[in-house]
């Protein structure tokens, strides 16, 4: 396994850039940014929300996701919609570093941070429906993973997580940008991960119904080869220090539940008499994290922080 020296040198080598999509308007940040400019921690039965200083040392650590705490953007509208769009200067890739198949390659894990997650758009054959509210949420985790051989080191792939998924990709099917650095592709306002530019379909693409995520290089980027900050490595013991806002194991963003019922039967009575019961049945395919969202919990809450990428 690599000793902190070799991590930056890897990193400095194979980090990849982060394109989003030219029309993309919910940015990333830096957390420490986010905290700054006005995120609120709630607590349950608690009316009003409190600041949250720049490292967090505020938030409750450990425990679990049970419901007690959440943030949230601030309550002055100005400042919310300030909020949601993030800061790209500030933006970074939060980086953890852990073993994979005992120690003989090591998974380089690239979270990024968005301040929002905005509405989806909803694609139906050759039609599209951008929802107004449908699919935001406030806070967003995303990532992707190097996995490096240990004997070589080599870029062995990288795992692109998409939503509640994901795939990896060997190295000769990525796009490169200054030599060895792979491309990344995050999807418009919802920021999954991918290595190719395109429209990707969440739901049935065979069926051509379900929700657009649309990837295309632009000016907006974040190149994580220089933007990064390791924020753990278990497996060095004391070297690495875990910043305070990674312990917080609740919801970066407060339980809403849409009517998107309301807007998938604006659809349908668009449409002719003749087809709506066809797409009816076919709207009930869709993902059933249209029908509600939350905001997400952090890093170390996900299932892939111990063991294995998911596939």
């Amino acid at each position: 396994m690599p000793q902190i020296h070799q991590i930056h040198a890897l990193i400095e080598h194979y980090g990849p850039t982060v394109f989003f999509h030219p029309k993309e308007v919910y940015l990333p940040s830096s957390v420490d940014w986010f905290f700054n400019n006005g995120a609120l921690l709630y607590r349950k039965g608690a009316s009003k929300g409190e600041s949250i200083d720049e490292g967090g040392s505020n938030l409750p650590g450990g425990g679990t996701n049970d419901g007690e705490f959440w943030i949230d953007l601030p309550n002055d509208k100005i400042r919310r919609e300030f909020i949601k769009h993030g800061d790209l200067e500030s933006a970074k890739l939060y980086v953890h570093v852990k073993p994979a198949f005992g120690g003989t390659f090591t998974d380089i894990v690239m979270w990024i941070f968005c301040p929002f997650n905005g509405p989806s758009t909803l694609k139906f054959g050759i039609k599209n429906m951008a929802f107004s509210k449908v699919g935001e949420h406030v806070g967003d985790w995303e990532h992707f993973t190097l996995r490096i051989c240990n004997f070589s080191g080599e870029l062995w792939s990288i795992y692109f997580s998409q939503h509640s998924g994901g795939k990896w990709v060997d190295p000769y099917e990525l796009e490169y940008i200054d030599g060895n650095k792979a491309i990344v592709y995050a999807s418009k306002n919802g920021h999954a991960s991918y290595p190719h530019p395109g429209t990707y379909i969440q739901g049935s693409s065979k069926l051509g119904i379900g929700i657009r995520n649309d990837a295309s290089r632009s000016s907006l980027r974040v190149d994580s080869s220089v933007r990064y900050e390791v924020v753990a490595a278990e497996y060095l013991g004391d070297v690495v220090k875990e910043p305070q806002w990674l312990q917080f194991m609740r919801k970066w963003g407060p339980k809403i539940v849409y009517d998107s019922k309301y807007e998938l039967d604006k659809i349908l009575n668009a449409l002719p008499i003749r087809f709506r019961n066809s797409f009816g049945n076919l709207f009930r395919k869709l993902p059933v994290e249209l029908y509600g969202e939350e905001g997400p919990t952090g890093p170390k809450e996900k299932n892939n922080w111990i063991g294995d990428e998911r596939w």
